[in-house]
């Protein structure tokens, strides 16, 4: 190997640093071997994060990437590690959030002769990511993971995946191959502009409409359009809800927010007001099944603008009378530079302030109450008050997720909230905030988790103690696969089919892992449990003996009668 010559292992390193990561989520393999020596011996300034499963380190890169602004990368090794790490790349992708994928692979000199572990990863990742690649020879390798930092970074951010065959970790890479460009470092790289027409078109509608909504979702949040959305919103007097994803593009205590509507977190109260809009907008929002409650709400008839930096989702599901491709923080801004206040909307605080008090009037009632099990609600209500205002709370599908996006008031905008939305794994809000705290280690980071999900991902708590993290996380304890055995009751006539298993003792698992544990049942005890373990100087379990969502009052649409 020549002077000016390093190996592919050494090269995916050096490019890995030249592109701006910091941290690396990923478990060691015998395909890894190369990659593995090449970061214990260069000095590069990352860190590695061993987690304990593949799935899980693609979480982590999931949550750090919405935190920090920057692509999140995981890594594994061939065969099996593949294969479990697919799932964070499905969710990440499909969430618009960038990640990359790095596993290791078999020896091309190997390939079609039966190696152990050889598997398609081309095939395998080339319908679950933005983009995807193995890489064949070392000379290539370079503008490869170029070309994997710019795809996952510009347009609709999302995720990518390399393959990274053993022979080419050890073949030689011309060192003079290896620059990087800044510019694909933080997301969303090369924003859009808007085509000036169609703003105006946009505005035109905007002005013309007597009782407008604005929906967003979190294309607004991923774009950092925060300050021009509360721009638009209060010149021209237009209520802002958002989708689940959507939390954070504005204040919840913000006169205009409505609060999440959809299916999935949404109230009756908030649901009426979408439903009486003659005109409704959705900003960074793909009107999907669950925000539109299956495209009921809004109500036919009414008048659809769309703005999104994805052309593929205008028009896809209402028909849209005024629309704009472009990165949203760019259309907002532009909107705002055109829109005064002369022909705003009169009563969109008071439509708002209506909405929410209906809203909250329902919420009180349960989050006092002092039965046993205790209410979800109680919990959320707790939470309120005793958090910081710049938590980060990483929630689980499930129990957690709509109690969280109907009820937790966000106080501040930005990504304080993450939640796997996309395809609604169980299982994923430990390792989230794995990332989340490693990519803001000065917030006060909260996993909130089901005891189905937690079943599925335990063995990161030795993770998050090795680490010495001082999550506190939060098990919401029901003893069910309650989402499932809550959608028997309503459409299955209470047909209950192998939903309940036998309950665990949440605390005692946490403390064996080394955690500071506690188990809660009287809801008069919660507070002060709570607080102990929120301020605790190390990670914190607390067991909530629940009540399971069969029973419970959710803010779940499809369950109500």
């Amino acid at each position: 190997m020549s002077g000016n010559e390093i190996t592919g292992a050494e090269a995916t390193v050096k490019l890995l640093e030249g592109n701006g990561v910091r941290h690396i989520f990923g478990l060691c393999g015998d395909t890894s071997l190369p990659f593995y020596d090449a970061f214990a011996r260069l000095d590069h300034g990352m860190e590695h994060i061993l987690t304990r499963d593949e799935r899980h380190a693609g979480y982590m890169a999931d949550a750090y990437a919405r935190v920090t602004g920057r692509p999140g990368v995981c890594e594994g090794p061939s065969g099996g590690g593949a294969t479990y790490i697919l799932p964070g790349l499905v969710e990440a992708g499909e969430s618009s959030v960038p990640i990359l994928a790095i596993t290791t692979d078999v020896a091309t000199t190997s390939a079609g002769r039966f190696p152990l572990t050889e598997l398609d990863q081309e095939a395998l990742f080339a319908p679950v990511t933005k983009w995807n690649g193995l890489i064949r020879s070392a000379a290539t390798l370079p503008r490869m993971i170029r070309k994997a930092f710019r795809e996952m970074t510009t347009g609709r951010p999302g995720s990518a995946h390399l393959g990274l065959p053993f022979d080419v970790q050890k073949a030689s890479v011309n060192a003079d191959d290896l620059w990087c460009d800044p510019r694909f470092s933080t997301y969303p790289a090369l924003p859009a502009a808007p085509d000036e027409a169609a703003i105006e078109a946009i505005l035109t509608e905007l002005l013309r409409a007597k009782s407008a909504v604005i929906i967003v979702g979190g294309g607004v949040v991923l774009a950092g359009a925060e300050s021009a959305l509360e721009g638009l919103a209060t010149t021209l007097d237009i209520p802002v809800a958002t989708t689940v994803s959507g939390q954070g593009a504005t204040a919840e205590t913000h006169p205009l927010c409505v609060g999440v509507v959809g299916s999935n977190g949404g109230q009756p109260a908030t649901r009426a007001l979408v439903d009486a809009a003659d005109l409704v907008f959705f900003i960074g929002c793909r009107a999907g099944s669950v925000t539109t409650e299956r495209w009921r709400s809004p109500a036919p008839g009414t008048t659809i603008l769309h703005m999104d930096s994805d052309p593929a989702v205008i028009g896809a599901c209402y028909e849209t009378h005024a629309a704009v491709v472009c990165d949203a923080r760019l259309g907002l801004e532009a909107l705002v530079g055109l829109a005064t206040a002369s022909s705003r909307q009169r009563d969109g605080q008071a439509r708002v302030a209506a909405a929410r008090a209906a809203k909250w009037k329902k919420f009180q009632n349960l989050a006092e109450s002092t039965e046993a099990p205790i209410r979800p609600e109680r919990v959320i209500a707790t939470l309120n008050r005793l958090l910081p205002d710049d938590a980060v709370i990483c929630a689980d599908p499930g129990t957690p997720c709509p109690y969280f996006s109907a009820w937790y008031e966000w106080p501040s905008v930005g990504r304080h909230f993450i939640t796997n939305r996309a395809h609604g794994a169980l299982g994923f809000a430990i390792a989230a905030s794995v990332g989340a705290q490693i990519g803001r280690p000065n917030a006060k980071v909260v996993c909130a988790t089901g005891d189905g999900s937690f079943g599925m991902s335990v063995g990161e708590l030795e993770t998050i103690t090795r680490l010495g993290l001082p999550i506190t996380i939060l098990v919401i304890s029901n003893a069910v696969f309650g989402w499932i055995k809550a959608g028997q009751k309503s459409g299955f006539g209470e047909r209950y089919f192998s939903v309940d298993f036998s309950r665990t003792d949440h605390a005692a698992v946490a403390s064996a892992y080394g955690l500071k544990s506690w188990t809660v049942s009287d809801p008069q005890d919660l507070e002060a449990t709570l607080k102990k373990a929120i301020h605790h100087d190390g990670p914190t379990l607390v067991d909530i003996i629940a009540q399971p969502l069969q029973e419970a009052d959710a803010p779940v649409s499809e369950w109500v009668a």
